[in-house]
């Protein structure tokens, strides 16, 4: 396995510790009689989760983000860019945003909807991909469908970071706008992204 791959494949075992740092332990673990030896350990590392997880989680998760452009640069630059590659780099990156929605969505920051919308888009588009590949079809990622993994990152990032560090100096809800601009930009690359690729499938046979 090459470079890339082993940076691609790093962002889908860094999804369970990103999940670590965003949920507070469950009060079943804290309360867990079979647990009791450890519960004072327990407490302080739940503690410490709510107290200092977000930041963690966000660095973590912006990590993340940045290795997917080294992957993908070293891949291009070496010329280490691999059929195995093409398919585990989207499924990383779907991972770790999905992870981080739904994580979010349990914690109350974001709506059910929004985390739907996003990961429906995902479903839709990794499906349409497999089926043209099937067709001897390689769909490549758009600069629309790049700007949407920004969009994205830095939505949740900022709701991670509760608009760290503007709201030291404004109430303005910077992360909350900027997930409603994600999920507009998301929607507009699903359209795009139907637009100009199902002419490709035969979808009538």
């Amino acid at each position: 396995m090459n470079l890339p791959n082993k940076i691609t494949l790093s962002r889908i075992f860094i999804v369970p510790v990103f999940l670590l740092f965003v949920i507070p332990l469950p009060e079943w673990i804290l309360e867990s009689s079979f647990l009791g030896f450890i519960q004072p350990q327990l407490v302080s590392i739940n503690n410490f989760i709510m107290n200092y997880g977000n930041y963690i989680a966000a660095g973590i998760f912006i990590l993340a983000g940045i290795t997917d452009r080294v992957d993908g640069y070293i891949a291009r630059k070496h010329k280490l860019i691999t059929t195995f590659g093409k398919f585990l780099d989207p499924i990383a990156d779907k991972l770790l945003i999905a992870a981080a929605l739904i994580a979010l969505v349990q914690r109350n920051d974001i709506t059910s909807w929004t985390a739907i919308l996003i990961i429906s888009r995902e479903f839709i588009v990794t499906g349409l991909r497999l089926v043209a590949v099937g067709e001897g079809i390689i769909i490549s990622a758009s600069k629309i469908g790049k700007l949407k993994t920004v969009t994205q990152i830095v939505a949740i990032a900022a709701i991670l970071l509760k608009d760290f560090p503007l709201s030291l100096i404004s109430t303005f809800p910077f992360g909350k706008y900027a997930m409603l601009i994600a999920v507009i930009i998301t929607l507009y690359s699903l359209f795009d992204y139907l637009a100009k690729n199902i002419r490709h499938l035969n979808i009538h046979s």
